[in-house]
């Protein structure tokens, strides 16, 4: 079976699921395990924004997406020379990836017959059911849940040692110009580690919002987890809005794209970090968050 992944949190799936060998395509943002994209052909070009601050990336981004132009391009050579039997794509965010109807656009012109599996997760369930997803075309079902049983197993004793502490309110910033909201599964992550999520909804989209709202909306911490980027780049945004976020919480930076908004297996590694952050469970990963304020 070959596989070609259009979103890097399929790719790791794909990995998680013991599926490296099959997997013979991937994005230039499948990071992750490092490095997937070694040896495979990279299926999908993006913006350029190298050199570009957050609000410049946020305009250019606006200006793609009202003006109706594709934010990601499918190579079609590239796509026809893997000739995939299965393809794991997303029409959750046109952000993040290619959306599934340009991927079925693409392929009826080539005339790919492959199996299109589409994950549009808004909830940690849902991220989970991705997962048994994804084994159910590959073939590895089976697989697929015995993962997810271990990633509940280690839910599950987050839930168990974070039971009876008082629970601190936690905002989570997933861009920092404008401010965004952090939304999907991210209020989850927030209540699993025994915090309580404000100013976001559960399942709920990612949002604007003002400083003022942040600030009104009193949270004892704030937790910058800016979408597309690492540790390092979060810690830089953290640090330029600490006259922004309210005096007395405590700021944290956090690795965005590995533990927090892309929706895989390592979403439960999120919880256990952000329990460590809150309350001290557990040992915190120093590669993981990092406290700025």
């Amino acid at each position: 079976m070959r596989i070609a992944s259009l979103i890097p949190s399929a790719t790791e799936i794909a990995f998680a699921l013991g599926l490296a060998e099959q997997v013979v395509g991937v994005t230039f943002e499948c990071d992750y395990p490092p490095d997937p994209r070694v040896g495979r052909e990279v299926l999908v070009g993006g913006l350029d924004t190298h050199g570009l601050d957050a609000a410049a990336i946020d305009t250019l981004v606006r200006q793609r997406v009202q003006q109706g132009e594709m934010l990601y391009t499918l190579d079609a050579d590239r796509f026809r020379s893997v000739n995939p039997d299965v393809v794991l794509t997303q029409d959750l965010c046109r952000v993040c990836a290619l959306a599934e109807g340009a991927v079925s656009d693409a392929m009826a012109r080539l005339g790919c017959s492959a199996d299109v599996v589409t994950l549009d997760p808004h909830s940690l369930d849902e991220v989970l059911n991705s997962v048994i997803a994804v084994g159910r075309a590959c073939a590895v079902v089976d697989r697929a849940e015995q993962l997810v049983a271990g990633l509940r197993d280690r839910l599950a004793a987050v839930e168990r040692a974070v039971a009876g502490m008082r629970r601190p309110r936690v905002f989570v910033l997933e861009w920092p110009d404008p401010p965004f909201v952090a939304g999907h599964w991210v209020p989850e992550l927030v209540a699993l580690a025994g915090g309580e999520p404000v100013l976001a909804a559960p399942g709920g989209r990612s949002v604007p919002t003002t400083w003022e709202a942040i600030n009104d909306a009193r949270p004892e911490v704030v937790v910058v987890a800016s979408c597309g980027f690492d540790l390092g780049g979060a810690c830089e945004h953290a640090r330029s809005l600490l006259e922004q976020l309210p005096t007395d919480a405590q700021v944290w930076a956090i690795d965005a794209n590995g533990l927090v908004v892309r929706p895989g297996p390592r979403l439960v590694e999120g919880v256990e970090t952000l329990a460590s952050m809150l309350h001290g469970v557990g040992e915190l990963n120093p590669t993981a968050a990092l406290r700025i304020r």
